[in-house]
C-alpha cells in the first residue's frame, strides 16, 4: 500500500515547533567520521529516513553505526573499505560525500554515482577536479567515480561555482593532505561552518569557515569526537512560510535566525511580523494577520535565498495578493512541481528559470504528487490554503527531510493525516 498525506484546507497554524539537526549537515558529518579511527558521536540528529540510509552506506564501508533517536554513534575501522556499493549509494545524493574522506584515508575510492531528488543535473566535475589538483587520479568507470592517489598534497583550488558538495569533498580530502590547500569561491553555507567546526574538534587546521576562501593546513591524522548538529534552517524556513501562508502565528525554536536573514526579511516585506527569540533556545516568531503581499524571490548560493526554499516561495506566491516572480538559478528542474500546484488552481507559468505566479484568494484541493523533499512539503503547505481536501502522494520524499512532519502540523492545528491506500491517478 502506498502512503499519502490527506490535508484538509482552511487551518490557521498557531503554536510552537522545535527544529532539530540539519539534514544537509548530519549526513556530511557522518561521512566525516570516516576520517578518524574510533568512535564519533553526533547529537541533535534528525530522525529522518536519510540518516539510516547514510548509516547503511557507512556500514558497507566497514563502520559500525548505532542510531538511538537523535544520537548517532559511528565506529570507524583502522582501514575502511574503499568501495561504496550501488545499492546503498543510489538512495540518496549526499552519499557522494564519502568520496573525499575515502581518498584521504585509504588513498583510493570506488564510489557508485549517487541517487537523490529529481531536481536537475548535479554533476561531479568539480569534485573530481578538486581531487585531481590534490594529486589524485579520477574518472568514471562502470557507473562509479574511481579515485586513487599515492600521496595527497596541498593545492590552490578555484571552484567555478560555490558548490556545497564539492567544497565538502575537497575539504575532507585536504585535511589529511601534505601541505596547505586554499579553496577559493568555496561554499559559505552554515552547514560548511558546521563541518569545519567538527573537523577542527578532530584536530584539523582550517581557517576561513563561513567565507569564500578556506585555508586548510594538512595534518597526519585526526581523532574521533562528539559533535552537536546545527539546527535545520530549511525546516525552519518551512515553518516560517507556513505561518505566513496560513495567516498564522508560529514560534520556531532550535535554529539560528541569523541563518534565515533573507527568508525572514522577505516575510516582513510580505506583511508578516517577525521577531527573534533567544531563550530558552534560539529561534523566531512569525505572525501574519492578513493575506500576504506578493514578493519576488531569486535563488542563489548562501547567503542568498536557498534553492531548497523555492517551493515554499512558489506556494506563498500562489495565495499572495499580487504577482510574484520566482527565479531559480541553481537547479534547472526545480520547477517540475509547479504543474502539481496548477492542479490546485495556482495561476503560475514557468519560462526557463523564471516562474510568474499571480496569487489567488484560495487554492482548491486536488490529488498531487511530490517530486522531491521540498516540493512535497510545499504541496502540503499549499493544501493547507486550499478549499476541500488535498492528497499529497509519494510522501517518502517528505520523510527523507522532515521528522514528525504530520505530528508537528497537527500540534499547530492542521487537519492532516497519513493514510495508506492505493493511488488513483
Amino acid at each position: 500500500m502506498s502512503e499519502h498525506f490527506r490535508v484538509q484546507g482552511g487551518a490557521r497554524l498557531v503554536g510552537e515547533v522545535s527544529v532539530v539537526g540539519a539534514k544537509n549537515s548530519v549526513l556530511k558529518l557522518m561521512a566525516a567520521a570516516l576520517l578518524a579511527e574510533g568512535t564519533t558521536t553526533l547529537t541533535n540528529c534528525p530522525e529522518i529516513l536519510d540518516v539510516p540510509l547514510m548509516a547503511d552506506v557507512l556500514r558497507g564501508l566497514g563502520c559500525e553505526v548505532d542510531i538511538d533517536h537523535d544520537k548517532v554513534t559511528i565506529v570507524s575501522p583502522s582501514m575502511p573499505n574503499h568501495r561504496a556499493d550501488f545499492a546503498s549509494m543510489s538512495k540518496l545524493r549526499a552519499s557522494v560525500c564519502v568520496l573525499g574522506p575515502l581518498v584521504a584515508r585509504c588513498r583510493k575510492a570506488v564510489v557508485a554515482l549517487p541517487g537523490g531528488d529529481a531536481i536537475g543535473s548535479r554533476p561531479l566535475d568539480m569534485h573530481q577536479n578538486g581531487l585531481r589538483q590534490l594529486g589524485a587520479t579520477t574518472g568514471i568507470e562502470h557507473g562509479c567515480v574511481v579515485a586513487e592517489a599515492e600521496n595527497l598534497h596541498g593545492a590552490q583550488i578555484w571552484l567555478d561555482f560555490p558548490s556545497v558538495g564539492a567544497t565538502e569533498n575537497i575539504l575532507m580530502a585536504a585535511v589529511l593532505a601534505d601541505g596547505t590547500t586554499v579553496i577559493d569561491n568555496a561554499a559559505r553555507e552554515p552547514e560548511i561552518i558546521d563541518i569545519c567546526v567538527m573537523l577542527q574538534q578532530m584536530g584539523a587546521k582550517i581557517e576561513g569557515a563561513g567565507t569564500s576562501t578556506l585555508t586548510v593546513h594538512g595534518v597526519q591524522s585526526l581523532q574521533p569526537t562528539e559533535h552537536r548538529v546545527i539546527g535545520d534552517r530549511i525546516v525552519g524556513a518551512t515553518w516560517a512560510l507556513a505561518a505566513a501562508m496560513t495567516r498564522g502565528d508560529i514560534t520556531v525554536l532550535g535554529v539560528d535566525p541569523g541563518h534565515l536573514n533573507l527568508v525572514l526579511e522577505k516575510l516582513r516585506t510580505a506583511g508578516a511580523e517577525v521577531t527573534t527569540v533567544d531563550e530558552p533556545q534560539q529561534g523566531f516568531r512569525v505572525v501574519m494577520n492578513g493575506r500576504p503581499k506578493a514578493v519576488d524571490f531569486v535563488t542563489l548560493p548562501y547567503p542568498g535565498f536557498a534553492t531548497d526554499n523555492q517551493p515554499f516561495a512558489v506556494a506563498l506566491a500562489a495565495v499572495a495578493e499580487g504577482t510574484s516572480m520566482i527565479t531559480e538559478n541553481v537547479f534547472e528542474a526545480r520547477f517540475r512541481f509547479v504543474e502539481e500546484m496548477m492542479r490546485m488552481g495556482a495561476d503560475a507559468r514557468t519560462d526557463g528559470h523564471h516562474c510568474v505566479v499571480r496569487g489567488v484568494e484560495k487554492l482548491s484541493g486536488a490529488p498531487v504528487w511530490a517530486s522531491d523533499i521540498r516540493a512535497g512539503a510545499g504541496l502540503v503547505l499549499a493544501g493547507l490554503c486550499a478549499e476541500g481536501v488535498t492528497e499529497v502522494w509519494d510522501v517518502f520524499h517528505i520523510d527523507r527531510g522532515y521528522p514528525q512532519f504530520v505530528e508537528n502540523l497537527q500540534r499547530l492545528g492542521a487537519d492532516v493525516q497519513r493514510v495508506s491506500a492505493p493511488p488513483e491517478r
